[in-house]
């Protein structure tokens, strides 16, 4: 079967969908996770099972409708569970970054009006107990995981298990009234509020209603033919849309599993024993696994770097041209399936790849060489384009169209206009009904006609109908001599290379650009062991002298590179410094999503930005960190600046050769 023909119209929210699949095929299954080493299954009768007698346990404290369930934690089935409980009982669930610390969760909590919580852990019951007093509404605590927690005070908190129990023991009581409730559940009421990352200020609750996440779920489930015995592997923070599109809205349309890591440490060994069907990752999973093939590469003998790189070049030249079905000379083809058995194969069953039909990455640019390497490798790695007020799908590339340079075409119901300063706009099923006690943000965003701001610059090919995304509307802007600026085109290039973890350029209204490059610790500190250079930290790392000619190398490659685009050329790095620190979530410098805060990074290193520009080889820092513990500390360095060599723009006839 490839996908369930049933109307969407005709299961109007998540819990009725629940019910259609365990009825339908309740023996499939629905869940797994992995705990202390062995994998543990669920099907979809035993999830409406386990999901009914958390939610009749709800009724038992006292959840009303309309009431807002804040849920925390990493991603395990009884967080999702607690989710599609809330629905049950017309209550909405709001999942919280569960690395987020106190005071960016007390937001959300307080702005949403959490009257209750389930929370994964120990670490999370702390966090909501440090900021409990200043919250509005909040009553009452749910835990998973009972380890650490005898001696607290239960009288506002709760095992997750013992409330199933409770709501079990009162199923013959409740079991009308939540009957009353879950077949009440309309196409437009809410499912779940979802909060922004807050790039550029509070994050906002964004509200999606059934019809949102079913009709989304759908349409893009139909357009990849996503099938019940799909497999996919949920490991992205469960407030993220992502997420909860694919592990709730596509899982529960089309019956696939849903796979739960035992933790972060065995993500990797845990991908590779499920070898999902179906994948998603955001750009900077994709830059890591590059990185720790690269590292591995340059650990390898001599005959396997040499035959690596042999089969690589091969691939990069035919196989996307295999994958997308297009001639490809006999020779070429049995010169990739020797490949296949001698390099991409092994390469991708270590990666946990081998059984992908459909891969897709968004949430950032990818670099078009990093995007270009898993296609190489016969994975079909797809861009799609999105946001949380679109329920994730805005364009997405079918297969056979499938390119670097674009983020496909409108999404199945979704139309598309570009404004008259080049912003992308788009209407469609998914659009969210508003953003939560702020009308003012809602009306900016969404116009009476439905149409939604995007807030990116593009433009669509009329060969292809293809998108086109340049960057953040905000972030193009011109150089001083009225050349485009465009900083993440800049930024993906130079994160193609494993020693560059992340990257901010400057270069708006100046004449020319700069640049703050994080090292990634782990490529380079390989590469560091390899020529026996000592280090005893990652400042005394990122400021050794053969760490900056490398990097410097790099930049100039890439200078290069840009040369050669006639629009952009002028986008090119002349100046560079390496960070004393990476950028972290924790100091506000990046979003929980691992966005970078361009306005926060620019006012909070202004001193270094100055020093870009005003000629200086060196400049002396003192910059606030927070450590994992929570305190504050300030670490001192000085940087050394490099200037870096830029070219002339590349004449048409050499860039056509």
């Amino acid at each position: 079967m490839a996908h369930l023909t049933e109307g969407a119209e005709g299961s109007r929210s998540i819990p009725a969908l629940l019910a259609r699949n365990a009825r339908e095929f309740g023996d499939s299954p629905a869940y797994r996770e992995k705990e202390f080493g062995i994998w543990q299954t669920w099907s979809w009768a035993e999830t409406e099972e386990e999901i009914e007698a958390f939610a009749l346990g709800l009724l038992t404290l006292g959840v009303a409708e309309g009431d807002s369930v804040a849920v925390i934690g990493r991603n395990r089935p009884t967080l999702y569970w607690a989710m599609v409980a809330a629905q049950m009982c017309g209550a909405i669930p709001v999942p919280l970054y569960q690395d987020a610390n106190a005071e960016e969760m007390a937001y959300v909590l307080d702005h949403c009006g959490a009257r209750f919580a389930v929370v994964a852990d120990q670490e999370q019951v702390d966090k909501v107990i440090e900021v409990q007093d200043r919250l509005s509404r909040f009553e009452q605590m749910i835990y998973v995981d009972p380890r650490g927690l005898r001696k607290y005070d239960h009288s506002k908190l709760h095992l997750f298990s013992s409330v199933q129990g409770e709501g079990r023991a009162a199923r013959d009581r409740l079991l009308p009234e939540l009957e009353r409730r879950r077949g009440g559940l309309g196409y437009d009421d809410t499912c779940v509020m979802l909060y922004t990352s807050g790039t550029t200020g509070k994050p906002k609750g964004v509200v999606l209603s059934n019809r949102n996440i079913i009709e989304s779920g759908k349409a893009s489930s139909e357009f990849d033919n996503l099938r019940r015995d799909d497999e996919v592997l949920a490991y992205l923070p469960m407030a993220w849309v992502g997420d909860f599109i694919f592990s709730i809205g596509q899982a529960y349309w089309t019956g696939f599993c849903v796979n739960c890591p035992e933790s972060a440490e065995t993500l990797l060994t845990d991908l590779r024993e499920i070898a999902p069907t179906y994948y998603f990752a955001p750009p900077r999973v994709f830059e890591t696994q590059l990185t720790q093939i690269m590292i591995r590469m340059e650990d390898a003998s001599p005959l396997k770097r040499r035959m690596f790189h042999y089969f690589m070049d091969h691939a990069r030249r035919v196989g996307p041209r295999i994958l997308d079905g297009k001639p490809v000379g006999t020779w070429d083809r049995v010169k990739y399936r020797l490949g296949e058995v001698l390099v991409y194969g092994p390469l991708k069953n270590a990666m946990g790849f081998s059984r992908i039909r459909v891969g897709y990455t968004a949430g950032e640019a990818i670099g078009p060489e990093i995007f270009d390497f898993f296609r190489a490798l016969g994975i079909n790695l797809k861009q799609l384009y999105g946001q949380t007020e679109a329920t994730v799908f805005i364009t997405i590339q079918p297969d056979g169209e499938v390119r670097s340079d674009t983020v496909g075409v409108p999404a199945p119901g979704v139309e598309l206009r570009i404004g008259d300063n080049g912003e992308v706009y788009y209407r469609s099923p998914g659009t969210f009904v508003e953003y939560y006690k702020n009308p003012e943000s809602t009306a900016e965003t969404k116009d009476p006609e439905g149409w939604v701001a995007t807030g990116d610059a593009g433009f669509i090919e009329e060969s292809s109908g293809h998108l086109r995304i340049i960057d953040r509307a905000k972030d193009v802007g011109k150089m001083a001599d009225g050349g485009m600026f465009a900083p993440k085109y800049v930024e993906n290039k130079l994160k193609f290379y494993p020693n560059i973890l992340e990257v901010v350029v400057f270069g708006a209204s100046r004449e020319k650009c700069c640049a703050f490059i994080n090292i990634d610790l782990s490529a380079v500190g390989n590469w560091a062991e390899r020529h026996n250079i000592a280090y005893s930290s990652y400042q005394e790392l990122a400021g050794h002298p053969q760490v900056l000619d490398m990097i410097q190398r790099h930049v100039e490659e890439t200078n290069e590179s840009i040369a050669r685009d006639e629009m952009l050329s002028g986008c090119q790095v002349h100046r560079f410094l390496v960070l004393h620190k990476e950028l972290d979530a924790d100091d506000g410098e990046l979003t929980r999503t691992r966005k970078v805060r361009r306005k926060v990074i620019g006012e909070k290193f202004e001193d270094l930005v100055n020093a870009l520009y005003d000629g200086s080889d060196s400049v002396y820092t003192e910059t606030e960190v927070t450590y994992e513990d929570g305190r504050k500390g300030k670490i001192k360095a000085t940087l050394e600046i490099r200037d870096a060599r830029v070219f002339p723009v590349a004449q048409p006839q050499v860039a056509a050769e």
